[in-house]
Formats: C-alpha cells, sequence, structure tokens
C-alpha cells in the first residue's frame, strides 16, 4: 500500500547520559507546548486509550513530563521513507489510572518523534497507549 515494509532497525547503544540529554529536550517541548499527541484516524489505539482511561491532555502532559531514563526501551529507524533520517524513541511508563471507578497499574507505550522544522523542533508523540507487546528495558 504505497510503502514496503522492511526489517525496522533498532538502537539499545545508549549511555543513560544520552537519554537524560533527549528528555531534557523532549520535556522542555512538552512543557512549551511544542507537541502534539496524534490522535487522527490512523491513531485509533491512541484515541481509545485515552477515552477509555478518561486520559485529559492535562494528565497526559503530567505522564510525559514523568518519565525517567529507566522508562527508556529503545529508538529506531521512522519507516516512513520521507523521514527515514529521523529515530523514534520508545518508552513504557508504569502508572496507576481510572478506568471507570477502578484504579489500574498500566504500562504505557510511548514512541516519540522529536524533529527540526523551520520555526524550532516540535515533538510527535506517535503511539500513547497501552503496551500490547513484550518489551525490554535499556537500563532496568
Amino acid at each position: 500500500m504505497g510503502h514496503t515494509e522492511h526489517e525496522t532497525k533498532r538502537y539499545t547503544d545508549f549511555s543513560k547520559d544520552d537519554i537524560k540529554k533527549y528528555l531534557n529536550d523532549f520535556k522542555q517541548l512538552v512543557r512549551d507546548g511544542a507537541y502534539s499527541i496524534e490522535l487522527n484516524e490512523n491513531r485509533t489505539e491512541n484515541v481509545d486509550f485515552m477515552e477509555e482511561y478518561d486520559i485529559s491532555t492535562e494528565k497526559a502532559k503530567d505522564i510525559l513530563l514523568c518519565l525517567d531514563v529507566l522508562d527508556f526501551c529503545y529508538a529506531a529507524d521512522n519507516r516512513k521513507p520521507r523521514f527515514a533520517h529521523e529515530k523514534l524513541y520508545v518508552f513504557c511508563k508504569e502508572c496507576e489510572l481510572d478506568n471507570r471507578g477502578t484504579i489500574e497499574r498500566v504500562d504505557i507505550y510511548i514512541k516519540s518523534n522529536m524533529t527540526k522544522t523551520k520555526r524550532g523542533s516540535i515533538l510527535f508523540i506517535v503511539s500513547f497507549h497501552k503496551r500490547n507487546k513484550p518489551i525490554s528495558y535499556c537500563f532496568k
């Protein structure tokens, strides 16, 4: 359908300082409002998750600002040919969330893409949903 699937290379050869720097930049963009959680027709998993757990924009922002180096899993090449030069960073954050009155511990799968534009950097949260596959952490 327009692009061929290829094996996505995963990168785990980061130091904790590398990820601390990434998270500092990431969190500054979140604080500045220079970010977007993808909630379009291609990202129904994100939409469904936020609706199921009644996650407001403010709650999502709080979750993003609580990410820690230990939540980092890996980085991967962007599979879209137009953005092949970009790396996507994957984190998994355990949070307590309210599911219609029942508090649940949920692993939130967060995939981000920080990119530079003519007006400055912007952060796209490509995935923001319940973890749906096994994951390993880089520093845990």
